[in-house]
């Protein structure tokens, strides 16, 4: 849920209040006593932030320190953020007022982390969780109302990519799936468009019913358009997500129960796509984008789809099905081709694709491959900026010799070593545009809370490619 916030000109008095700073003795601290006061300056020294209690209010401290790296200190501020909700929960504080003595880009950052924080997924739980912060005052001259509202339209993007990937397959099938994304569609102003089984089947997309074939629920693919006016690209850009609701990995079915307990997951590049769609939409952004989203679930039954079949894609391309596993990069396929109908700008797609893309990237990134350097090199300081980072790696052609078939076109499969850029290559087949692909296994689901990352869905790539979008002109 999130809370209520509004700019103010006075302070209140006897409120909790959290103070953001890089130098305490800019701060007026008149209203502490000498041993609180004595107790900041101690804690300050050695660490970046501090509570002094006065019950029932808190006062929370956080220093930003000087990084070589701006964009470090704006994730401190982040994390500052989200150190400020775990104390408000704590205590069960409900309302509190931001104040900056520091940068003015840093007040963003701290409401941002505060905000996303807040996320809690209870849909399912007979006891719903306790505490929300219900509001949000700031103290800043310096932020905008429009600032203030874009920060909070954008975190309720993530919120809704985390609750689409927190939702099981037991309520989010394809066809689901698709009325929730046209649910948000309504909300904010996006249009969208669904095609059916009968009618991806006269478009011949033949991945994305070859992944299906296992399935007793049918697939769905989808089209979001958000095409303001005043939009300053003539040509779209375009966002792919892999929409996989559930993959057990087919009948090439994955090695282990615990490989497969979170496979949920496997759909938020799709659930991203349509969060970045609402955000844009949500905040009136002057960018014409379209998002497609190929959607079914992956499972093995005796019509399914087996390691030896060959299929033919929707641009015409056969591909040997050397593993049912491999599903990801077959829906992606379809949709990447039919994407070729827009004369895009530029098409990015983003997907759960390879565990490989976890070995690379440790937890901490997005792996990013494309043949477009201009691009590519402005995403990855969009990543910095939003600290959801890009690791990208060369799309060389000899990644390309191991996903050729003797009896069809392609495999889709390929060599176990280099499988995340092999990937790539696959899907590259399927480009004749400026193309980007992100693969976001490492970063979409987590087993911990990571500051104002929660456990379970992440919502990680959505304030990336919003913020992508918004600055790519």
């Amino acid at each position: 849920m999130i809370p209520q916030i509004s700019k103010i000109t006075e302070l209140l008095e006897n409120s909790s209040t959290a103070t953001l700073f890089d130098d305490l003795e800019k701060l007026s601290l008149s209203f502490l006593n000498d041993s609180e006061l004595e107790y900041l300056e101690n804690k300050t020294r050695k660490e970046t932030d501090c509570t002094v209690f006065k019950y029932p209010n808190i006062l929370l401290f956080s220093k930003i320190k000087e990084e070589k790296e701006q964009y470090l200190q704006i994730e401190a501020a982040r994390k500052a953020g989200s150190k400020l909700f775990d104390v408000l929960k704590a205590e069960k504080i409900k309302i509190v007022q931001l104040i900056n003595y520091s940068q003015p880009e840093y007040l963003p950052a701290f409401l941002e982390g505060l905000l996303l924080s807040g996320y809690s997924f209870d849909k399912y739980k007979k006891e719903k969780e306790e505490f929300y912060l219900d509001e949000v005052l700031i103290f800043d001259n310096k932020i905008t109302t429009e600032k203030i509202d874009e920060i909070k339209n954008l975190a309720e993007a993530v919120y809704h990519s985390r609750d689409l990937v927190n939702e099981p397959l037991s309520f989010l099938t394809a066809t689901q799936f698709s009325k929730e994304i046209e649910k948000l569609g309504k909300e904010s102003g996006f249009s969208v468009e669904v095609f059916n089984k009968k009618k991806i089947e006269a478009l011949k997309m033949g991945g994305l019913l070859a992944v299906n074939k296992g399935s007793i629920d049918p697939p769905t693919f989808n089209i979001l358009e958000w095409k303001p006016k005043n939009a300053t690209n003539k040509k779209p850009v375009v966002l792919v997500g892999k929409g996989v609701v559930f993959d057990t990995g087919g009948l090439s079915l994955k090695p282990t129960p615990k490989s497969m307990d979170f496979m949920k997951c496997d759909m938020a590049g799709a659930a991203v796509v349509t969060a970045t769609v609402y955000a844009a939409a949500k905040n009136n952004l002057p960018v014409h984008v379209i998002g497609l989203i190929p959607a079914t679930d992956n499972r093995p039954d005796g019509n399914a789809y087996v390691p030896g079949d060959v299929i033919t894609m929707f641009d015409g391309t056969t591909v040997e099905v050397k593993n049912t596993d491999a599903e990801g990069r077959l829906i992606l396929a379809d949709a990447l081709s039919y994407a070729k109908k827009y004369s895009p700008e530029l098409v990015i797609d983003i997907a759960t694709l390879t565990g490989s893309a976890d070995i690379i990237a440790g937890g901490q990134a997005i792996v990013a491959m494309g043949n477009t350097k201009e691009y590519i090199q402005k995403i990855k300081e969009n990543g910095e900026d939003t600290f959801e980072r890009i690791i990208e790696v060369p799309l060389w052609e000899e990644y390309a010799k191991s996903i050729k078939s003797t009896i069809a076109d392609l495999n889709n499969l390929g060599t176990r070593e280099g499988q995340t850029t092999i990937a790539g290559k696959f899907l590259e087949h399927f480009t004749d545009y400026n193309w980007i692909h992100l693969d976001a296994a490492s970063v979409s689901f987590r087993f911990e809370k990571d500051n104002y990352t929660p456990v379970g869905g992440t919502g990680y790539g959505t304030r990336l490619l919003y913020n992508f979008l918004k600055n790519i002109n």
